[in-house]
């Protein structure tokens, strides 16, 4: 089991940036692929992005291309979502998740742990 924290949400100004963290409880975080996904009022969560339990694949969803980065520290149980050139669409609410063994995330990989959250909120 792991339990999921995420930090580094706040408010920004469109064309800005934010880095948030999803810290990891559990010996056996190497083993989880990680996504990061958002919600609004009214709206379906959506994956944003995800990356694999090795590292080396990752999905993105079209929205973010080119302007998110995921990348994980397995040394610091600590996945990272680097957010570049925010627009006032990406406010949401980010939560981080994780499931077990996945080589492929994509907008159907089921999670089966949360965090809590963090808002994000991007001004125009």
């Amino acid at each position: 089991q792991v339990q999921l924290v995420e930090s580094g949400g706040g408010l920004v100004q469109a064309g800005g940036s934010l880095r948030l963290s999803c810290a990891a409880s559990g010996r056996t975080f190497s083993s989880y692929a990680v996504g990061w996904l958002r919600q609004t009022p009214g709206k379906e969560r959506e994956v944003v992005t995800g990356i694999s339990w090795t590292g080396r694949t990752t999905y993105y969803a079209d929205s973010v291309k080119g302007r998110f980065t995921i990348s994980r520290d397995d040394a610091k149980n600590t996945v990272y979502l680097q957010m570049n050139s925010l627009k006032p669409e990406d406010t949401a609410v980010y939560y981080c998740a994780a499931t077990r063994f996945v080589v492929v995330v994509d907008n159907s990989t089921v999670w089966d742990y949360w965090g809590q959250g963090t808002q994000v909120t991007v001004s125009s």
